[in-house]
């Protein structure tokens, strides 16, 4: 597939079903603000809860959208995204932003995860970008003060994983029922990488600056693996950034691939563009070995070089298809471009639901798609697709690579 063919395909996926399902289908008309749960076959829970992370990556969705493309439609949503935010999930009295509220905004989880907090920065940062909406910068700039004074690790560097409502010590550190409980993890720190990134796009601080720097530096004292021929992220850590955990996932190791990149190239600093480019290359070549299945699809976990969990995860493709693209353009590799096509193939036979719009959760291991997970949830979003359609769009628009692919 040559890369005009893959633009148009992309570009295709997201002007007929991507922005006609999220445009049209995911305002709650019952209840106000988004709806909040929507089961594969599209049935709508207007009562369901409403979560964090889900109305976070709306607003930087409408708004990215915004930014790129410039239509009037999604500037109404961002406005609605960031009313919702606003006026849902926001903690007048301690500040921050509620993890989960009811159909009717009124808070279910009040504790202040660190991720949760992180992703309202990357949406209120893009937001501003879009609009230069002043309230919206100055939210993000009051956000990240208060990550600064209760959630920063100043003995050991990094973040705590949560606090409570109070931002004093939380009891239950977790970011899920699947995650461990301890005190820093990789996905609190690659999101809050992406979101400081974005603010420091919108907002050229030197204290954002310097969090940022130490991220990046984070990553590659403790989070990347050293073996440079089998290079992972691994997961969890206690306070003192000593490992405690033994897998990894490949969505996340292709997607740091790329965020990485970013961050270091918003800095700024050659030697560390450099360094980290060096990352991304291993980070994307371990992941291509390993984890590619014979379909095309991306493999959702590893543990010592092996695929524990073949499941292949709707995010997960999304961003290899980003991470390898990204790493043909560092290196020239065709294998790399050819990564990124196959598992765009793969998206688009098994993933995209041209039924009922938008993409399936996933494939099981056995290869049939799993419809018992929702369409839309606390934890589904246009985040990943709709970003990986622009990200793609603008790389084949703008890179001279791309005509060799």
């Amino acid at each position: 597939m040559k890369a005009t063919a893959l633009r148009e395909a992309i570009a295709s996926e997201l002007e007929e079903n991507l922005l006609p399902f999220w445009r049209e289908r995911s305002v709650n008309h019952a209840c106000g603000g988004f709806v909040g749960e929507m089961a594969s076959d599209g049935t709508v829970h207007q009562d369901a809860p409403q979560g964090l992370i889900l109305n976070s990556r709306l607003l930087w969705t409408f708004a990215s959208l915004y930014r790129h493309l410039g239509d009037g439609r999604d500037l109404e949503l961002a406005q609605r995204a960031f009313d919702t935010l606003q006026s849902r999930f926001h903690d007048r009295e301690n500040g921050g932003y509620f993890w989960l509220v009811d159909a009717q905004g009124q808070p279910l989880i009040s504790s202040k995860k660190t991720y949760g907090q992180a992703f309202c920065v990357y949406a209120l940062s893009e937001y501003s970008l879009a609009t230069d909406e002043p309230a919206a910068l100055d939210a993000a700039r009051e956000l990240f003060g208060l990550i600064e004074r209760h959630a920063h690790d100043e003995a050991f560097g990094g973040y705590i994983e949560a606090r409570a409502v109070d931002w004093s010590t939380a009891p239950d550190l977790r970011l899920s029922n699947k995650d461990m409980d301890v005190a820093k993890s990789m996905n609190n720190h690659l999101h809050l990488l992406e979101a400081f990134t974005t603010l420091y796009r919108a907002w050229p601080d030197s204290g954002v600056g310097s969090r940022l720097d130490e991220l990046v530096t984070i990553f590659g004292r403790h989070i990347i693996s050293r073996d440079a021929g089998n290079r992972h992220l691994n997961h969890f850590f206690d306070e003192g950034w000593n490992l405690r955990s033994d897998t990894y996932t490949y969505g996340h190791d292709i997607e740091a691939a790329w965020l990485l990149c970013e961050a270091a190239d918003v800095l700024g600093d050659d030697e560390l563009i450099a360094t980290v480019r060096l990352w991304a290359i291993d980070l994307a070549r371990t992941t291509l070995a390993q984890a590619i299945d014979a379909d095309g699809g991306l493999a959702y976990e590893g543990r010592g070089g092996e695929v524990i969990n073949p499941g292949r995860d709707w995010w997960c493709q999304a961003e290899a298809v980003v991470g390898f693209w990204h790493a043909y353009g560092l290196t020239d590799d065709p294998a790399f471009a050819e990564a990124a096509v196959r598992i765009w193939q793969f998206i688009d036979r098994h993933l995209v639901d041209r039924a009922h719009g938008e993409w399936f959760w996933g494939l099981r291991a056995d290869g049939t798609v799993d419809e018992t997970e929702p369409k839309v949830s606390e934890w589904k979003g246009p985040y990943h697709t709709v970003r990986m359609c622009l990200e793609m769009m603008r790389r084949l628009n703008e890179s001279a690579i791309g005509e060799k692919a």
